[in-house]
């Protein structure tokens, strides 16, 4: 590492937050001096993301944001800062940030053009994927197309994707990315079926549990997390295949530059040192070669 331009970064970033002017849409770093409080915003029940434990929280993502505070610490010299947490909706992860209310939502999510209209985002911390649960003894048709097979192979030999896909109830949860993505997949097959949509991948889950949907399509790691929980989930499944990849970041205020700076090289630092992979065997269940790839890309130099 090039220890002088290191240095002189940390002394451009601390000249930089020391002369921070107090303007509009700008001011995270200044109300986190002023309040001595670092405020994290987090969705309170996405393991193993971010979870509720009484006014506190715990998880991949909220360690990543504890490491920010530690930054905060270093950088501004407020060495007995206070971090609050604070539980957000999912429909009100944006508002939350924009609005002030945290300082930050550890809790990752996509980038969208639509939500960077609002807010701003860190470097990736997560790569999701898109996946499906479904029943154990979902039916043979179902089970091929989402695999990636056809539908009916042998005599039927004529089977498209859409006689696999038709006529079945498909579940996402309402406003995210995936929901998006069912709906112009059965779009582009022309498939006849049917969408609906649920607040928590906790609902999705049981809807396919009570044979009320036929797939629910989520992240990867939180549909796995459902099946985790037993009771009527052990009758579920998640398929190998997964859909789609998305880098996931933390969301932090729009325009706000300096606030963005000090997060990206907070994490960046926990890449370099090796700190963000322990937290992954730790809650993510072990890294592999290709998300080592990643993590470097992620790394800003």
């Amino acid at each position: 590492m090039n220890v002088p331009f290191a240095k002189a970064t940390q002394m451009l970033l601390a000249l930089i937050l020391t002369t921070l002017p107090m303007v509009a849409g700008a001011n995270t770093l200044e109300r986190i001096r002023a309040n001595n409080t670092f405020t994290l915003g987090y969705v309170p029940d996405l393991p193993p993301f971010s979870v509720q434990e009484g006014d506190k929280a715990s998880g991949y993502a909220i360690d990543l944001c504890l490491k920010i505070a530690d930054k905060l610490k270093r950088e501004l010299a407020l060495p007995n800062l206070q971090v609050r947490y604070q539980p957000v909706k999912t429909a009100e992860e944006t508002s939350a940030v924009k609005l002030g209310q945290v300082d930050i939502l550890c809790t990752p999510t996509p980038a969208t053009l639509e939500r960077r209209k609002m807010v701003s985002y860190s470097i990736p911390v997560y790569t999701a994927g898109l996946s499906v649960l479904v029943r154990k003894d979902a039916a043979e048709p179902l089970l091929n197309v989402l695999n990636g097979q056809e539908a009916n192979p042998g005599p039927t030999w004529r089977a498209t994707v859409n006689r696999g896909l038709a006529n079945q109830t498909y579940a996402a949860v309402e406003g995210g990315v995936t929901e998006d993505w069912i709906r112009e997949r059965m779009r582009m097959l022309g498939v006849i079926a049917s969408l609906v949509t649920v607040a928590s991948n906790e609902e999705g889950a049981r809807l396919v549990a009570e044979r009320k949907a036929d797939a629910f399509f989520s992240e990867r790691m939180l549909l796995k997390n459902e099946v985790a929980k037993g009771g009527a989930n052990t009758e579920l499944m998640v398929l190998d295949r997964i859909f789609e990849y998305a880098p996931v970041a933390m969301i932090v205020e729009r325009d706000d530059e300096d606030f963005r700076l000090l997060v990206d090289m907070a994490l960046s630092e926990a890449y370099h040192s090796g700190a963000i992979e322990q937290e992954y065997d730790k809650y993510l269940g072990g890294i592999n070669e290709t998300m080592k790839k990643l993590f470097r890309v992620y790394a800003l130099p």
